[in-house]
């Protein structure tokens, strides 16, 4: 049957027609058929009656012909997803064409992406469009790229509206459009939103949620609008609107950075122990905290912080940048300004800490990049989950691999950990009595292994506080000062490893000690008198190098005299066969 003699469906049930058999009936005595139904995919059911009244039902796909219909509509606009840090460029293609009502999208799209369907149809009806009753299809591509969360529906509705004419084709290609859709038309906050600007660097102006324009414009060579709702959208790609893009100084947040409210001065006493954290801050190094409860362990490493170096601003957007894709970004921060402090609870999972989980999100070690990461009550951390620290503090990245992808998240940090030094909690506390005997401290101490405890370049005991420190009106040292002596010793960190590629001395490779922490005769008669009488590990001998060079710096010297490996030797306590 020709497409002019092909009846319209709605007229051509029950009617009786005169045509030549298919093929599979041939030599049959039947000479009419009767069109009973015609389903919407043009497949025909056809009954045929032979002379002598016998009835034959017939469903075959050779029985076609093609119905006339509107031209199918093309278009295509431009959005971005998540792979990890990264972001790539999606293409956004839709189509509608003739049929039953029907709205897939396909490309690799997870629950959320599927989701969006409803999403879209109720917020173009909210706010005054009429949604197609059309057969729609959306394409995601790359079809290979797994694509998850909200962010791509700003760029489906627009690609409705293109494909019926309301916005150019040319209009919309230019521009990246990411937000999720709300039912009544507004437009949300959406995660990666610095990511997706640096994506868009001397590409495409960028169209996203107002709460993350801000976060995008701190890239350079970017032009990035923020939008509240979607009519302002549409406004924007119809010329009804002239919006600037927005522009932004990334060192105005660091003008308006608030100063941390915890300070060293707060601490009474623990003069040995802010010593030690100096020194860690110095050179970047490792910290194990022990000592009774309450002695102020906490309180200790959350004011480590305080006297880091400030962020500088490509820092900041590494920072930034991780936060902002995990979703921990606070929503009136566009940029930070401050090192992250992360305390995560004792029962944390290997993902939550490490990273990973079903759908790759950065972890704990990821969010204190550029800061610092404590571990309160240490011991109480499943065995597995600590062990899992050791490629981080060893390569300063965490890399996840799943089936379809391998991701790698930055995790460059200070490692803080506290305990308490037996079971009960006062075993050398001279206000209580310890009930523990020596194989229970031992093994109680045991169960930090011993490749994470080597990572720990500085133990630092910290003693319980006396009640006649804890009442004196004597001013203690402030953050800000000794944050001064920090950065000075990291300036001269920096200037000295400029062709190692290397940030602190707690970098330091077997390689670069040879030539950076070279000492004198009775240096090492030093080193090997502690390595003997103490019975330090062989490994702890790079550990007190590290340390010393970093004191060195501290007091503003060349080289590493004994007094500054005598310091660095005290701070190894766990290492001694004695305890």
């Amino acid at each position: 049957m020709t497409l002019d003699e092909a009846p319209h469906h709605k007229q051509a049930n029950n009617k009786t027609y005169n045509q030549t058999l298919p093929s599979g009936f041939r030599g049959r005595s039947c000479r009419r058929f009767v069109i009973i139904r015609l389903s919407q995919t043009l497949k025909l059911t056809v009954q045929l009656k032979n002379i002598r009244g016998r009835h034959y039902n017939l469903r075959a796909p050779d029985i076609l012909f093609t119905l006339p219909h509107e031209a199918a509509v093309l278009a295509k606009v431009f959005s971005a997803g998540l792979l990890g840090l990264d972001a790539h460029l999606i293409e956004v293609e839709v189509d509608i064409g003739g049929g039953l009502p029907q709205f897939s999208i396909v490309g690799l799209p997870d629950a959320t992406v599927k989701e969006s369907r409803d999403r879209i149809r109720a917020a173009l009806k909210n706010i005054g469009f009429a949604f197609p009753p059309k057969k729609i299809t959306i394409n995601l591509a790359p079809a290979g790229l797994k694509k998850e969360g909200a962010g791509l529906e700003l760029s489906m509705a627009i690609g409705l509206l293109v494909a019926e004419g309301i916005i150019t084709q040319e209009t919309a290609q230019r521009y990246v459009l990411v937000g999720e859709l709300s039912l009544d038309g507004r437009i949300k906050p959406i995660r990666g939103g610095l990511s997706i600007g640096m994506l868009c660097r001397n590409r495409h102006p960028l169209i996203l949620p107002s709460e993350n324009a801000h976060e995008a414009a701190v890239v350079d060579r970017v032009d990035v609008y923020g939008v509240h709702t979607l009519p302002e959208v549409v406004e924007l790609l119809t010329w009804k609107q002239q919006v600037a893009p927005l522009v932004v100084d990334p060192q105005s947040f660091f003008q308006s950075a608030t100063a941390p409210e915890e300070d060293f001065a707060d601490v009474r006493g623990q003069f040995h122990a802010k010593r030690a954290l100096e020194i860690a801050a110095a050179g970047g190094h490792n910290v194990l905290l022990i000592g009774p409860p309450g002695s102020g362990k906490t309180m200790l490493a959350q004011r480590l912080p305080g006297i880091l170096p400030r962020l500088g601003v490509p820092e900041a957007l590494e920072t930034t940048r991780v936060h902002s894709v995990a979703g921990t970004l606070p929503a009136n921060q566009s940029l930070m300004t401050t090192r992250p402090f992360r305390a995560p609870h004792h029962n944390v999972s290997d993902a939550g800490l490490i990273g990973g989980g079903t759908i790759p999100k950065p972890g704990e070690v990821s969010l204190a990049h550029h800061g610092v990461l404590f571990l309160d009550e240490v011991l109480e951390f499943k065995r597995s989950v600590l062990d899992g620290l050791r490629q981080p503090l060893e390569e300063g990245t965490v890399t996840i691999t799943r089936v379809n992808a391998s991701l790698r998240y930055p995790a460059r940090f200070m490692l803080v950990v506290a305990m308490n030094p037996c079971p009960c909690g006062y075993h050398g506390d001279r206000t209580h009595d310890c009930i523990c005997t020596l194989h229970q401290i031992r093994r109680y101490r045991g169960r930090l292994s011993g490749p994470l405890r080597d990572r720990l370049d500085i133990h630092v005991e910290v003693p319980a506080v006396p009640v006649s420190d804890l009442g004196h009106d004597q001013p203690a040292e402030y953050s800000d000062s000794i944050r001064t002596r920090v950065a000075a010793a990291r300036s001269i960190q920096t200037n000295r490893y400029t062709t190692d590629k290397l940030f602190t001395n707690a970098q330091l490779k077997p390689r670069h000690m040879k030539t950076h922490c070279r000492v004198d005769q009775a240096g090492k008669q030093l080193l090997d008198h502690a390595v003997t009488r103490l019975g330090l590990s062989a490994r702890a001998y790079g550990r007190i190098l590290r340390v010393a060079r970093t004191i060195a710096d501290l007091a503003d010297s060349e080289t590493i005299e004994p007094s500054h490996l005598a310091e660095a030797i005290q701070y190894r306590n766990l290492d001694r066969t004695t305890t």
